[in-house]
Formats: structure tokens, C-alpha cells, sequence
């Protein structure tokens, strides 16, 4: 305090309920007013001195003075003014909305144009700056109130260092200055009443004073001006309250790369512009930084901001830098007659194979077209999901991992160690909500408008995998819990790998019988690719050839480069998808309703046909490829290219070998038709000799016998009597002996 009294000063008085008129200029601080200064910092304890961003406030008992260094080229605030008269017909809003609105929002690079000192004044010194702006902007409106409060708020900071920073970026040389950060809102605590300024009663003479309050802890008077007492009784009723919430933002997704973990920082929102955005936001917010005390005696400061203004962004690709070069690189590109195939041959060339899964991963990461809306107000999903199953030791994780590095945005996580809240969403205690519940959204949601990669999907419990239905079909995340009630938007294609159901593929027996993924999960699913592990000599002979290549000469590693460079490839991925929206042409439409209704003739009325389902994956795969060639229309080879793919994967998991035909709930339950109707005979059969039987029970040695006099195999009939005991429609009162549940 010493030295800072013995420099020049500025001192200004805070506003708050009839504050002592109190000006003191540096000036005229002679000597005497020092002594008398320092005889005020005798009498009121230290509790009320409070040093916080450069700036000392001192904290009478009804009011509170600012001190600070005097700053060189201070401007004088009647610029502010006429700045301020520029704004009118927003000052006019203000005054006729007002308790409504408090606020105006200010163009920073506008002020900056109008008074470059200003400008700078108000990044350096945001505190002093911003209470004068906001004095001076209530002295210029005509409020009915009592104690009105209004705010000057600040937009549009330039792109350059210094202003506009990364969350990481944020160190001790920004502390108490003015900045603009992009961020997701990672968690959001409860709306919470903070105490602004504190009524106070003296318990001997009933004297009242005023306390500001700038810290978390409430601070009281040091004595009474009456009487000289210390006793206070503090009176909340009438003191001056304002609402606050605190969230938490980390840095964007497409920000972060390679194995770096997304920076966090704490956000703090106070009065208008509280419950303005929700989990999963984008943001852009401009404010001061600041330091916040540890509880415990530490040197160590926790830093956040206490946001001026704070924008919602569109959840896209669009802040990816794509300049006038790469635009014309990219436009260039798309004009390649190969460029689907280049395309293709970039995604994981390190691996070998795979070419059907990789051509899907390539759609995916483009995905269908955005934005499609029914009449009824249905939004359209336009992201693909993909599912791997395959054998340990497949590259299953190495195509996650890879997508992870090329996709402009992505998340991944395993499911070992993921909860259905750590996907989703979910309502917790919190510390920033003061012990109250805390909003924090999931993966899904973090990597809204681009790819959630799960590893060892089957790892999760059935009750998390449960959790994903309404992200991956409807694209919301819905939470209630402890009274909160709310929707997030989870626009994220699914990329997940999984083992089969007993780690391997058994061979002898159908593929879809082994998948350990509930069918409702696996419904939501536009392709599910098989990859088994199968020894062939010329198939080994290539993995091992291409593996080996990656550990020779640099000549060598050439052929396994991706045959577009990874950079202008994730340009090129966010420039389509934030600019091409192609619409399917009558030929492409024709085509795909001619193969929908050429796939549901397939099952001649027996087993399961094609769904809708089926037919809006196709729509979404022909988009995809439309928007890899940068085209406006889907055409016919778009479409073409989704039915193979199509084709592809009913061959491989919906072809029943037993009937010939093609059954597609092989892919979305547990049995192919013929299975299934092998257990509906075996269960009629139990029913027949149940009826016909004195005890109404039927024998284990019956049961098997007329089950081969039928066609059926013994082994089948053991195990499909063993099925349904499992699943409660039969159960045994004696060995060897079986009842139906429902007698």
C-alpha cells in the first residue's frame, strides 16, 4: 500500500447506494492527505483492502474507492460520450426495455476506429475503463429505477495475438486484461444468487452501512461510524443481490491434435447474461481475466475469465482457416476424375485392405447432406454411423485412431472406460455450482458436427450402450435429474469398433449370431462391416509385404503414403461439408426406390425385408459421395456406389445360407429367420405335449424325439430348449421334465 501511495494515483469513487462524494486526483495528493489516507487504512481493518488484477479497491463502509497507477495517455471519457451519441437508437431500446434489457453490445473494432487510445485502454485496463463506460452510459439514459444497473458490452475483438487467444495461451501476462477466447462449453453449473452489495445493521445503535462485495466470502464492516462497535447483524433482504453462473469451456476439438489433452478454463457470467447458452455450445467470449485466491495458504492462483459479452457459433467446420490457395487447391482437386479413388487411398494407407470400410469411413467423414427439414418440422439425420466387428488383432483401433488424426473433428474413446454419461450427458455435484448440480456434456456431444470414434464398443455395459439410442437416431441428448430438465444437440456421426460376442468369429456359425451389441443398437447403424482374421496365403503374403515396407528404405515408405496430403485433406472434407448441400436429381431418386423395392422382393414374404431404414442409409451414402466430388447434385453413379457398399455388407451378415435369401434381421437380431423358426417349432412342440400330458408337463426324451421326426438336428434342439429357459418361456419343476411359464 506504502509504495503505491508514494506514485501518482487515480482514484475514483464506486457506485453504490449514496456513496460519499469523494474525488481525489493525483495532483493535488499532497503530504497531509497521504497521512490521512493511511490514518483510514488504521481505522478500517485489512479485511477491507482488496488487491485483485492490478487494480487496489478499498472498501469504506457504504462505498468503495479504486486505486491504481495513473495510466499514460489516459483518454478523456467525453470520447466515450461521443461515441456513445453515435448509438442512439440503441440507447433509446435500452431505456424503453429496461429492466428487460440491460445492456448495450459495442463493436470493439468500431470503438477502435473511433478512438484508438480508447480501445486500448479498455483491453488493458478493463476494470477502471469499464466502470466508467458503464457510469457514463447510465448518466446518458432516462431509468425509472431505483439502483438501476446497466453494462457496456464488447464484441468483435481481432483475430490477432494478444486479443483473440487460445485457452492454452491464457498466462500470467493476460491476467486482469481484456481478451476474446473460443471455446465448448464443457460443464454449466446452476444459476446462483451472489451477494453485490451488503446491508449491515450495528447490533448497539442500529446504524446501517453498505459493504461491497468483491470476494466469494462475505465481508462485513469493520466498526460502526456511529458508535465504534464491531458487532453487525447482516440484513439480506435488502441488500443488493445479482445473479451468477459459472461454466466450464475447454478448447475446440479441431484445435487440439495429436495425443495433446483440450485446455479448460473456468468461465463466470453475472446478471443478463446468465442461461444463455447450454453443454455443448460453441462459444466466443470476451472478457478479463482474472485470478481466484486458493482456499488453502498457497501461492498457486486458479485464473478465469468474468465474462463481458459471450456469443453462441454454429457448431461447424467453418473457423478451420481455408485460404484463397487452398480454396483453389481444393476446387482443383475435385475436378480430378480420380479424385473419389485419391480420396479412398488416403484414409489409414497404412493398413493394408480394408478398401470397402475405408471407402465408408471416406463417406462418412463427409456425410449426407445437412440441413434437410420436413414439413412436419422432423429434422432429417444426415450423419453416417459405422460399426467394425471384427477378430483381436484386425486394426480395428488403428482405423479409429486414424480417423481421429484426419477428421477435423473428432473424439475418441474406449468403451472400457466410458460411461453412458461420459457419452451423453449428465447431471452432477459440482464445485461450480457451489455444491449444487452441474450440467457436463458427453462425447457425443463435445464432438457435435463430427466423429465419435468408440473403441471395444462391446466393452460397455448394455445400460451405457443404452444410453446412445435417442443421439444416434434423433441426434439429442436428453437429461432429468435433481430438477433439471434439458436437450443438448448431439449431431455426431458414430464411428465404433467391436469384438465379436466370444472375442472371435466362430466359423460354423452365422456371423450375426456373434454379434454381442443389443439389436437395437446395432439397428442404428447405416453399414456394419464383418472383418475376420481368415489365414490365406496370398492374403498374408500382402499384409506382411506392406507391413514390412514401413520398415525399409525411405523409398519404400513413398508407396505408402496418402495419395493426398492429410492437411488439404481435412480442408477439403470441411470446405464440402460446409458448402455442399447436393440434392438427389429423378434418376438418382429412381434408382434407389427401383433397388429399395428390388431388395424388399427379395424375401418373398418369409423372412425379414429391407426397412426405411435401409433406404435413408443409401440417401445418406449417395450424398456423401456427391459431396466428395464438390457436386450440387446427387447423380447415378453416386447412387451406385452406396449400393455396392450396400450390397457389400448384406452379403457378408444378411445372406442366409439355409433359405438362399437375403434376411435383414440377420443384422438386427440375434437369429436369421430359418433359426428363428426352428425355435418357434420346437416351442410349439413343448405346448402340444404339455396339453396332451395329465401333468402338463413335457419329458426332455419326448421333446428331442419328435423334434428329429420333424428334421430338426439333436444338438439344435438342446440348445434352443437351453434358449428358452434363459429367457423364461419354459422352466424346468423336475429334471428332465419341462413346463411352459405362462401355464
Amino acid at each position: 500500500m506504502s509504495s503505491l501511495l508514494c506514485s501518482p494515483v487515480f482514484l475514483m469513487e464506486h457506485s453504490l447506494p449514496d456513496p460519499p462524494q469523494q474525488q481525489i486526483h493525483p495532483e493535488t495528493m499532497t503530504a497531509s492527505r497521504k497521512d490521512s489516507i493511511k490514518r483510514m487504512e488504521k481505522y478500517y481493518p485489512p479485511a477491507l483492502l482488496y488487491y485483485f488484477s492490478g487494480t487496489l479497491r478499498w472498501f469504506f463502509n457504504d462505498a468503495s474507492v479504486i486505486i491504481s497507477p495513473l495510466r499514460e495517455g489516459w483518454s478523456d471519457l467525453k470520447d466515450f460520450n461521443d461515441f456513445l451519441s453515435q448509438h442512439g437508437e440503441q440507447l433509446q431500446k435500452l431505456s424503453q426495455n429496461y429492466p428487460k434489457q440491460k445492456s448495450i453490445l459495442f463493436d470493439w473494432q468500431e470503438l477502435f476506429s473511433f478512438d484508438k487510445d480508447l480501445a486500448e485502454q479498455l483491453r488493458q485496463y478493463p476494470d477502471e475503463t469499464l466502470e466508467l463506460f458503464n457510469k457514463k452510459l447510465l448518466e446518458s439514459l432516462e431509468l425509472n429505477a431505483e439502483n438501476p444497473r446497466v453494462y457496456s458490452r464488447f464484441t468483435n475483438m481481432p483475430s490477432e495475438p494478444g486479443y483473440t487467444i487460445r485457452v492454452r495461451e491464457i498466462a500470467s501476462e493476460y491476467i486482469g486484461k481484456f481478451v476474446s477466447v473460443d471455446g465448448l462449453v464443457n460443464k454449466i453449473s446452476e444459476v446462483l444468487p451472489k451477494l453485490k452489495n451488503g446491508l449491515f445493521q450495528c447490533a448497539k445503535c442500529g446504524e446501517h452501512a453498505w459493504v461491497y462485495q468483491p470476494k466469494r466470502m462475505l465481508m462485513e464492516p469493520g466498526r460502526c461510524r456511529s458508535c465504534g462497535k464491531a458487532e453487525f447483524r447482516f440484513i439480506p433482504d435488502e441488500s443488493e443481490w445479482v445473479n451468477i453462473q459459472r461454466l466450464e469451456i475447454q478448447e475446440p476439438l479441431e484445435a487440439v491434435r495429436g495425443g495433446d489433452q483440450a485446455r479448460r478454463i473456468e468461465l463466470w457470467l453475472e446478471d443478463d447474461l446468465v442461461d444463455q447458452v447450454t453443454a455443448g455450445d460453441r462459444i466466443n467470449i470476451t472478457g478479463t481475466v482474472r485470478l481466484m485466491p486458493p482456499k488453502t495458504k498457497s501461492s498457486v492462483y486458479f485464473r478465469f475469465i468474468e465474462a463481458n459479452h459471450l456469443k453462441r457459433l454454429e457448431q461447424n467446420f467453418e473457423d478451420i482457416e481455408i485460404t484463397k490457395q487452398d480454396e483453389e487447391d481444393i476446387i482443383e482437386l475435385s475436378k480430378d476424375p480420380q479424385v473419389y479413388e485419391k480420396i479412398i487411398g488416403s484414409i489409414a494407407p497404412s493398413i493394408y485392405g480394408f478398401n470397402e470400410v475405408k471407402e465408408a469411413i471416406a463417406l462418412q467423414l463427409f456425410g449426407g447432406r445437412a440441413n434437410k427439414k420436413l414439413p412436419d418440422g422432423t429434422v432429417v439425420r444426415p450423419d453416417i454411423h459405422l460399426l467394425l466387428i471384427g477378430d483381436p488383432g484386425v486394426a480395428k483401433s488403428r482405423v479409429l485412431q486414424y480417423v481421429t488424426n484426419i477428421a477435423p473433428k473428432c473424439i475418441y474413446v474406449t468403451g472400457k472406460g466410458t460411461t453412458g454419461a461420459g457419452l451423453t450427458a449428465a447431471a452432477e455435484r459440482d464445485e461450480l455450482s457451489e455444491g449444487g448440480w452441474t450440467l457436463k456434456a458427453g462425447a457425443l456431444v463435445l464432438a457435435g458436427g463430427g466423429i465419435a470414434a468408440i473403441d471395444e464398443f462391446d466393452k460397455m455395459s448394455p445400460e451405457d450402450r443404452g444410453s446412445m439410442h435417442e443421439a444416434m437416431e434423433q441426434q439429442t441428448v436428453s437429461v432429468a435429474k435433481a430438477g433439471i430438465i434439458a436437450k443438448f444437440k448431439a449431431n455426431t456421426s458414430v464411428l465404433a469398433a467391436s469384438n465379436p460376442k466370444f472375442s472371435r468369429f466362430d466359423g460354423y456359425k452365422p456371423l450375426a449370431e456373434q454379434f454381442d451389441i443389443p439389436p437395437t443398437i446395432i439397428s442404428r447403424f447405416d453399414l456394419i462391416f464383418p472383418i475376420r482374421d481368415i489365414m490365406d496365403k496370398e492374403r498374408d503374403r500382402g499384409i506382411a509385404e506392406h507391413m514390412l515396407k514401413m520398415h525399409k528404405s525411405e523409398k519404400e515408405l513413398e508407396e505408402i503414403k496418402p495419395q493426398i496430403d492429410p492437411d488439404l485433406l481435412r480442408k477439403y472434407i470441411a470446405y464440402a461439408r460446409y458448402n455442399i448441400f447436393p440434392k438427389l436429381t429423378d434418376e438418382a431418386a429412381m434408382k434407389i426406390q427401383e433397388y429399395y423395392v428390388e431388395l424388399r422382393g427379395r424375401s418373398q414374404g418369409q423372412t425379414a425385408a429391407a426397412t426405411p431404414r435401409q433406404l435413408e442409409a443409401i440417401v445418406r451414402l449417395s450424398e456423401a459421395s456427391a459431396k466428395i466430388r464438390l457436386k450440387k447434385e446427387v447423380g447415378f453413379e453416386d447412387v451406385m456406389r452406396a449400393i455396392k457398399l450396400t450390397e457389400f455388407v448384406l452379403r457378408e451378415i444378411a445372406y442366409d445360407e439355409a433359405t438362399g435369401e437375403f434376411d435383414i434381421d440377420r443384422m438386427v437380431t440375434d437369429h436369421p429367420k430359418s433359426t428363428r423358426d426352428r425355435i418357434r417349432a420346437v416351442e410349439e412342440l413343448i405346448r402340444n405335449l404339455c396339453d396332451e400330458s395329465s401333468d402338463s408337463m413335457a419329458s426332455a426324451s419326448d421333446i428331442k424325439h419328435m423334434a428329429e421326426e420333424k428334421g430338426l438336428e439333436k444338438y439344435d434342439v438342446e440348445k434352443i430348449i437351453q434358449e428358452l429357459r434363459n429367457k423364461g418361456v419354459i422352466y424346468s419343476p423336475k429334471s428332465g421334465y419341462f413346463m411352459l411359464t405362462e401355464e
